[in-house]
Order: structure tokens, then sequence, then C-alpha cells
């Protein structure tokens, strides 16, 4: 009965996943342009953008802090119909041609971005001991849905409504209310505590955790080189002479790369455990940076990225999963909050230094600022591994999870 009961849960948030992660690649795929439409000054056009990465992060401690106090459920759907009243107002501001209104609109979906970043957590909340890596990871999966439905949406619905692109911001409207929907069948389990866990620890002490450090420092790590090279690709593609269609290609495909290999993260934790997972990933986003720096063709780009995506995933997975052992029930809150803020602040960094970087000292240079982070991240990584090797305890990796 509980093994029945969390498979529907993890379903349910997989499909809010998959909804939440359409909108999101839609804003990405159309913002820009919907952007250069009302934007009276042309540079401003990526604003709507960055609006999004702002909301997320400005939302992101709210959101767990509240879920704390009503529930996953009941923040899960707020998120949503705060995602909805920001469709609804996107559409509007490109009938005013406002581009306030407009970044209003995209703030509010990050707002919601904000809230659904958690799906992944009640998904390890839900699930049990054995099946937590795997629950984590396939709510990750649905990505894959957003990664083709996204931009497809974003383009077919652009001229519904009485502007170009309000039919775009309208679809989101319809995909906040499914996921809100769908969102109303969750049923999490209560939260269960004991004698250890009833007085929750300052958050003081559990930062200093060596663990906490390296779930956090892994992910967001991986989340910063994914966005810096990411937010440089189309713009390094149009200057090495590739049509803008090719750049979009192969941002389909880290898309791909990022989301596809969450059907097997978890199963590959559970067999050689979280801490080889996460060392692969920076292994990885490494390989990127070796095959972005050894050629500029078009097969260069298309690999390098999508090395990029498992690279972030096998990251921000592991984190996830090793996070997970570092609070107790009570605690939770607080912790995911310092975390996904932790996150969402070094995304908003990466975004806006990658085309500062990319105009400065070009593709190669956007690559070559990622190294000493990822021999940073490895080092500690291996270093873990080494420890855990001669020891048991809170250094032990999370096979068993």
């Amino acid at each position: 009965m509980r093994v029945t009961a969390e498979k529907r849960n993890v379903l349910i948030l997989a499909a809010g996943q998959a909804l939440f992660q359409t909108a999101s690649v839609l804003i990405m795929t159309v913002g820009g342009l919907a952007g250069l439409i009302v934007a009276a000054d042309k540079s401003l056009a990526t604003l709507p953008i960055a609006a999004v990465m702002t909301g997320t992060m400005v939302g992101t401690v709210p959101a767990s802090l509240l879920m704390g106090r009503i529930g996953r459920r009941a923040g899960f759907i707020l998120g949503t119909l705060i995602g909805a009243l920001g469709g609804g107002l996107g559409a509007y501001g490109m009938i005013q041609g406002s581009l306030l209104l407009l970044c209003a609109g995209t703030l509010l979906v990050g707002i919601y971005q904000a809230f659904a970043q958690y799906y992944r957590f009640a998904a390890a909340e839900t699930a049990s001991a054995p099946f937590k890596s795997q629950a984590i990871s396939l709510v990750l999966a649905s990505g894959v849905v957003a990664a083709i439905a996204g931009p497809q949406i974003g383009v077919m619905a652009k001229d519904i409504g009485a502007a170009e692109f309000a039919g775009s911001f309208l679809a989101i409207i319809v995909l906040s209310l499914a996921a809100a929907a769908l969102l109303a069948f969750l049923r999490m389990p209560p939260t269960v505590t004991t004698s250890i866990d009833s007085e929750a620890r300052p958050l003081a002490v559990i930062v200093r955790q060596p663990k906490f450090l390296l779930a956090l420092g892994g992910a967001a790590v991986g989340s910063g080189v994914m966005i810096l090279a990411m937010t440089a690709t189309p713009l390094a593609m149009v200057a090495h002479n590739h049509a803008a269609s090719d750049a979009a290609f192969v941002i389909q495909w880290h898309v791909l790369g990022m989301f596809v290999p969450s059907f097997f993260t978890g199963f590959l934790i559970a067999r050689f455990g979280v801490l080889t997972m996460m060392l692969a990933g920076a292994l990885a986003l490494a390989g990127h940076v070796v095959i972005s720096l050894t050629g500029l063709a078009l097969p260069h780009f298309l690999s390098a990225l999508v090395l990029l995506g498992v690279g972030w995933n096998f990251l921000y997975v592991g984190g996830t999963t090793l996070l997970t052992e570092t609070y107790h029930p009570s605690e939770k809150a607080k912790v995911q909050a310092l975390n996904d803020f932790s996150i969402s602040g070094v995304v908003v960094i990466a975004s806006f230094s990658s085309g500062w970087l990319m105009h400065g000292i070009g593709w190669m240079g956007v690559n070559l600022a990622a190294l000493p982070f990822l021999a940073a991240t490895a080092i500690a990584i291996g270093s873990f591994m080494l420890l855990r090797s001669r020891t048991s305890g809170p250094l032990a990796d999370a096979r068993s999870s």
C-alpha cells in the first residue's frame, strides 16, 4: 500500500514538473523575442528572462518557509496560481506593448518556479529510503517533455490573441491551471519527528556539516557552469558563422542532455553511490570545456552542450540526494530554502556574467573561467570519497538511500 502511494505521489509530482518546466522552457524560447517587440531600447530585450531568474531567487526562501506552515500541496497549488497570473499579465503586456508589464508577468512565473523547484524534495519526502534517489531523478526526468513541448507550444501559440506572442503567454495560464488540477490529488505523508529531531538545530550548526557544504557546492557549481555556458552558446555560435537554427538545435539537445539522464541517474546513484555520480558530473562538465576548446564546428558545440547537460544532471540530482541526509524533518524548510536560494543566486550571477565574459574574452574565455570551480569541486568530492573509504558514519556514502 505504501509503495503504491509513494509512486502515485511521484507520478503526480513528475507530471506537475513536466507542466511547469514546459512553461519555463517556453519563456526561455520566446521571452527574448517578445522583449524585442515591446522594448524601446533593444538592449533590454532579454530583460523578461532575467526577470524569471530574479523572481525565482526572490521567491525561494518565502516559498519554502510558507510550505513549512501550510504544507506541500497547498504551497504547490498556490505557486501554479501565481504562474497563471504571470501568464495573464505577460499576455496583457504584449497587447499593451509594455515591457514593464511583460517583465512583471515573467517575474511571477519565476516565483512559480521558486515553488516548483521543491517538487524534487517532496518526491524525496514521500519516497521510502531505497526509492528516494530514484524518485528525485524521475521527477526531474519529466523535463524531457518540456524540452520538446516548450519551444513548440511557444511558437505555435504566438499568433493566438490580439498581439504577437500574447498567445504564448496565454498558454502558460493553461499549463499552470492544469498543474494545479493535478497537484490537488497529491497526498503527502505526515511528517514524523523523533526525540532526535523534535527540536530544530540552529542553521549555523547544519551548514557547518561537510556533507551539507559538498551537497550545496556540487549543485551550485553544476548549475552555475551550466548557465554560464548555455547562455553564451547561441551568441558564440552566431559569432562563428553558425545559423540561428543551428543554435536552437544545439540548445534543444542540451536540454535533453539535462533531463534524459534522470531516467537512470537514480539507479546509478543506488548502484555506485552519490559521491561517485557527483564526481562523474564534474568530469562531464570538464569534458564540455575540453571539447569547447578544441573546435568551433557544429559537432563540437553539439557534443559539448550535451555533456554540459549530463554533467549538470549528475551534480544536481546527486547534490539534492546528499542534501536530504543533512537535516531532520523539523529542519527541512529552512535548509532547503537556503540551499535553493544559494543555487538561484549563483545562477543569476552566472547568467549576467556570461554575456560580459563572452563580450570581453570570447567563447574560449567563458569555458576557461569554469575550470577553477570544476577543479575545486572534483577535489572536494574526491577527498570525501577518500575519507569514506577510511571511516564510516557521517561521511558514509548514500548508497543505501
